[in-house]
Formats: structure tokens, C-alpha cells, sequence
């Protein structure tokens, strides 16, 4: 079936386009949300010359959930967008992978809140993420590591104080 090409979406890029779409924030494309999502990526479709076939959209929605929505629960998660959007080097679902049991998070979370107070600075996290891409043998330079340790905050940091607390970062 024909498809559109888009360029790779940087990490920061990507996360602009989740907040834009689960607009109340609780993590999920659903509902509204999800019809929002899938006349916008038609639409987009269409303006890229791609002439998909005269299905109504409830059909071609179905379709796109029966292929995407991997645990099958009516909902789009960040890990199943950056299945669908060619996420540059698909660094969100390495980051997710790597943190994946309770036990592996809070593992990490100790390993990683060197000064031990309770928080997940800036630093700190930049170190959790050097390890990640390296652990997963994918290449970066500074730039790079310093907008993904950026992304995350911008993720993860509710209240803004540029740290992650054991709460955020269990999100």
C-alpha cells in the first residue's frame, strides 16, 4: 500500500507532535484525540499525492488501529506513534525498553542519582543517557546528548524545576 515518506523526526520534534495530539496529557492518543490524529495524517496523505482508496474513514481507521495498536486497547501510546513516525533512531522506545520493570527502574534511579537526592538532575540524567545509546551501540555526538537530555525533561518534568523526581520519572 502506498505510504508517505517523512523525513526523520528529531526527538524534540516528536515530542511536539505527541503533545499536539494527546491533548489532555494522560498519555494516550484516544477518543477525539485519535479521530484528530487520523484526519490530519489523511489529510497530510492527501496533500502528498497519496490516493488512498474510498474506504469512509471509520473503516480506514479500523484498519490503522488493527495494524498500529499493538496491545489492541483502542489507544495510540508513545511507543506505538514511534513505531508509526519515523522517529530518529527510534530513541524514545530505546529509552522505554531499557527502563522496563519496576525493579530495572529503581535499579537505574539509584545507579544514576549519584548525589543521592532523590532527584534526577540535568547531569545526571545526560549520564543515563550517554549509557542508553551506548548500551544499544547507537552513535551521537554532544548535540545530540544534550537534546535528548532536554527531551526528557521536557517529557518527564512536570513542575518545570529542571530535575526529575522519583514520581515524574516513573511516568
Amino acid at each position: 500500500a502506498p505510504h508517505l515518506h517523512l523525513a526523520e523526526l528529531t526527538a524534540s520534534q516528536f515530542l511536539d507532535i505527541w503533545r499536539h495530539f494527546d491533548a489532555d496529557g494522560n498519555g494516550y492518543i484516544e477518543g477525539k484525540e485519535l479521530e484528530n490524529f487520523f484526519q490530519e495524517l489523511e489529510s497530510a496523505r492527501k496533500g502528498a499525492g497519496v490516493d488512498s482508496k474510498k474506504d469512509n474513514l471509520g473503516d480506514k481507521m479500523k484498519e490503522f488501529m488493527h495494524k498500529y495498536d499493538k496491545n489492541a486497547d483502542g489507544k495510540i501510546e508513545m511507543a506505538e506513534l514511534a513505531q508509526i513516525l519515523p522517529t530518529e533512531e527510534n530513541f524514545l522506545l530505546c529509552f522505554r525498553q531499557h527502563v522496563g520493570s519496576s525493579s530495572e527502574f529503581m535499579e537505574a534511579w539509584r545507579r544514576y542519582d549519584t548525589d543521592r537526592s532523590g532527584y534526577i538532575e540535568a547531569n545526571e540524567l545526560k549520564g543515563f543517557l550517554s549509557d542508553l545509546l551506548k548500551k544499544a551501540n547507537r552513535p551521537y555526538d554532544e548535540p545530540k546528548l544534550q537534546e535528548y537530555t532536554q527531551t526528557i525533561l521536557r517529557m518527564f518534568d512536570m513542575n518545570g524545576d529542571g530535575k526529575l523526581g522519583l514520581s515524574e520519572m516513573s511516568r
